[in-house]
């Protein structure tokens, strides 16, 4: 069977660059000293004696005891994103959704207050307009763009800010910073979605924030695969959080783990190749003469640019673009398309496109819609790593139908 390794020689014992961290960090190897990570595809663990059981119980993650408290293949995906990432802690989860749910609804009682923008991803912005108000919550909403609302907002104290930045899907960005000097001032502890701008283009924390949550199943994946979520935190966050985890149950499989440490090991590269074609093709299509608007942080013509440059390296792998003729041109081009596929999804390998206001912004109203910049003719690109060039000439086509 082998012997038993001695997992302190192994790069993961060692300090780490970013990038060999997402290779390398958190590695636990078996005593059949594996090259890839071993998937633990269990849901318990056998006791040597009843003494041994009873130790285990006390839970003081000397050992694993069930898989929906702790398993170590999902220890291996929490320990490379956390050491990537610079957190003391991360807990993943079965879903992007749950990891924000975690985050908000686990650092939130009855009597607390949360702020947040009006620009959220649409089950984000249930989690805090609708659901957080059924627990005795207060929720005031704000424009996430303008740091006088936030100063309003937080001239009284509060538990919970919450955030994205960039929104989706209208590219809003939040000066993370101001509004984390704020937050900590009222006494909040700031919790952003970093989605899309992924951990390699910002870094939340060195803004002040407290959590960052993902949903893995975007550009961590990266490929389409499987669905997972992850928060990253402090000791002090993690120790409220976790106890939410283990009774309430949004834990992660561990083949869900698994199949998003292997997606680790390619994030950069995968990340840094499809901003860069962003890019190119939010350039293309500011200039044609079909498109009425395009929002993409790394255009001077963002409204943000200034800032989104100095909280991100690059633009993103999104582009929203609003089409000239409503619906019925967005729905020419989406259905004109052929190597760029209609998907709610993002950040995959593959490029999707997909109409939000009547997917996944569908149940807002038409002024909820119209106050976050959500129009008829709104579609959010996910660029993937094809050639720019054939995205391009895909692109071409589907405007060229649009327009009639």
């Amino acid at each position: 069977m082998g012997q038993t390794p001695d997992n302190s020689k192994s790069p993961a014992a060692l300090a780490l660059r970013p990038r060999t961290q997402l290779v390398h960090g958190g590695t636990r190897r078996s005593q059949f000293e594996e090259t890839s990570e071993a998937l633990f595809l269990t849901s318990g663990f056998i006791y040597g004696s009843a003494e041994e059981a009873e130790a285990a119980f006390v839970n003081d993650g000397s050992r694993f005891v069930y898989s929906r408290f702790r398993n170590p293949t999902v220890a291996m995906l929490e320990e490379r994103l956390a050491g990537y990432e610079g957190y003391a802690r991360c807990i993943a989860t079965a879903s992007g959704m749950a990891a924000v749910n975690l985050a908000v609804m686990g650092l939130l009682k009855a009597g607390d207050r949360i702020v947040a923008p009006h620009a959220l991803f649409g089950s984000c912005l249930y989690i805090v307009k609708d659901l957080a108000p059924r627990y005795g919550i207060q929720c005031t909403l704000v424009d996430g763009t303008d740091l006088a609302q936030w100063e309003q907002a937080l001239a009284t104290p509060a538990t919970v800010v919450f955030l994205e930045s960039p929104s989706n899907p209208t590219m809003q960005v939040v000066d993370v910073a101001a509004v984390a000097d704020l937050a900590h001032r009222a006494g909040a502890r700031v919790v952003v979605d970093n989605v899309f701008a992924t951990p390699v283009l910002q870094r939340p924390k060195e803004m002040g924030a407290d959590v960052v949550v993902y949903s893995a199943t975007k550009h961590i994946d990266g490929q389409g695969r499987c669905l997972g979520g992850a928060v990253l935190c402090d000791d002090e966050v993690a120790a409220l959080l976790s106890p939410v985890l283990r009774h309430t149950g949004p834990s992660i499989s561990p083949f869900n783990a698994w199949v998003l440490l292997k997606g680790l090991e390619t994030l950069e590269l995968r990340v840094t190749a499809q901003a860069a074609s962003a890019l190119a093709l939010a350039q293309f299509l500011e200039a044609h003469p079909a498109v009425e608007k395009v929002l993409y942080p790394g255009l001077p013509s963002h409204p943000q640019h200034d800032l989104a440059m100095r909280q991100m390296k690059a633009g993103g792998t999104l582009i929203t673009l609003d089409v000239k003729g409503g619906k019925e041109a967005a729905f020419r081009l989406l259905n004109a398309l052929r190597i760029i596929k209609i998907s709610n999804n993002l950040g995959d390998a593959k490029s999707l496109i997909t109409h939000n206001a009547t997917t996944t912004h569908q149940r807002l109203t038409d002024e909820e819609k119209a106050k976050v910049g959500i129009s008829a003719g709104t579609l959010r690109l996910s660029v993937g790593l094809e050639d720019a060039d054939d995205l391009r000439d895909d692109l071409a086509a589907g405007l060229a139908a649009a327009a009639g």
